[in-house]
C-alpha cells in the first residue's frame, strides 16, 4: 500500500513577518483542499524574537533589548511564550484535524506530530525521548507558567536529551486544521534570551537564567561534532517522513501564492496593530 504524499517546503531564511504569514497561508490552503498536508522548514533573517498569540508586549517584553540586539519582532498565530529564533532550524506541520488516526486532544496530537522530531534527533545520534511530568508539582507548573520565556517550564511530551528540553513547539487549530510549529535549537545564547523579557526583580531574572541552563540545551553542546543546518534538515526531513509514515514531495510556491502570502503579511504580521495589540 502506497504512503500518503505530503508536501515538503524548505523556505530558507526569511523575514519574520513572511515566515508567520506563510504558515497561516498554508493552513488556509490546506483547509480549502488546495494542498495536501505540509512539512515546512525555515530560518529567520534577521534573528527574531517571536511572541505567543496571547502575550502582552508592554508587560512582558523588554523592547529596548530587542532593538539593541537588532532583532526582528513578530507575534505568532500560535500560543506559548517568547522564543529567540537565532541558531536554530524552525519547522511547521500543517494537517487536518480529521487526518486518519490523528488524536483529537492537543497533547496527544502534539505527541504524534512530534514523532518526526524524536526520530530526527535520534538520526543525529542523540538519545532523545518524550518526557511526561511525573509529579503533581510538575503538572501544576504546566498550568502556571513561571515566566514569559519559552524553555523555562516543562510541558507534556517535551522532547528531552540528557534530561533537558531540546525543542519548543506551539500549536493552533483553525478552520479544521492543525498548525504546529517549533524551534530545533542548534545553539542558544541564554543571556541574550533572558535579557529580552521584563522581570519583577533581578532575583527573578537570575532564577529564570539558571532555570534555562538547567532545563534546556542546544544540540551542538551535546554532539561531539556540531551539526550543520544542512545535516539537521536531512535528519529531520527523514524523521518526519518516517514518523508520520508519509512520502515528502518537494514543493515551491506559485507566483499567485506568493502574492497571497505577501498580502497576508502586510495585513497582519507586519502590522503594528497585530504585533503590539493588548
Amino acid at each position: 500500500m502506497s504512503k500518503p504524499i505530503w508536501y515538503f517546503i524548505n523556505s530558507g531564511a526569511c523575514r519574520p513577518s513572511f515566515n508567520m504569514a506563510l504558515d497561516e497561508a498554508l493552513l488556509d490552503w490546506h483547509s480549502e483542499g488546495l494542498l495536501p498536508p505540509v512539512i515546512r522548514f525555515y530560518r529567520w533573517n534577521p534573528a527574531t524574537l517571536s511572541i505567543g498569540y496571547f502575550q502582552n508586549v508592554a508587560k512582558e517584553i523588554n523592547m529596548e533589548e530587542v532593538k539593541k540586539h537588532n532583532l526582528g519582532f513578530v507575534r505568532r498565530p500560535t500560543g506559548g511564550r517568547g522564543v529567540l529564533h537565532e541558531h536554530e532550524l524552525t519547522y511547521s506541520v500543517i494537517v487536518s484535524e480529521d487526518y486518519p488516526n490523528m488524536p483529537r486532544t492537543v497533547t496527544e496530537a502534539y505527541r504524534v506530530l512530534s514523532e518526526g522530531l524524536l526520530i530526527g534527533f535520534q538520526k543525529l545520534g542523540l538519545d532523545a525521548y518524550f518526557s511526561v511530568p511525573d509529579t503533581e508539582e510538575k503538572k501544576s507548573d504546566l498550568k502556571n507558567p513561571k515566566s514569559a520565556v519559552c524553555f523555562d517550564t516543562p510541558s507534556w511530551y517535551e522532547l528531552v536529551v540528557e534530561g533537558k528540553k531540546v525543542a519548543g513547539s506551539a500549536q493552533t487549530r483553525q478552520k479544521g486544521v492543525i498548525l504546529q510549529h517549533g524551534a530545533i535549537l542548534l545553539d542558544l545564547d541564554e543571556d541574550k534570551l533572558v535579557s529580552l523579557f521584563n522581570y519583577r526583580s533581578e532575583e527573578m531574572k537570575a532564577r529564570v537564567l539558571r532555570g534555562i541552563s538547567e532545563k534546556a540545551v542546544a544540540i551542538n553542546r551535546i554532539l561531539k561534532t556540531p551539526a550543520t543546518i544542512e545535516e539537521c534538515i536531512e535528519a529531520f526531513k527523514s524523521g518526519f517522513a518516517e514518523g508520520l509514515n508519509v512520502n515528502l514531495e518537494p514543493y515551491s510556491l506559485t507566483n499567485d501564492q506568493l502574492e497571497y502570502v505577501k498580502a497576508l503579511e502586510t495585513r497582519r504580521y507586519a502590522n503594528d496593530d497585530w504585533t503590539y495589540r493588548k
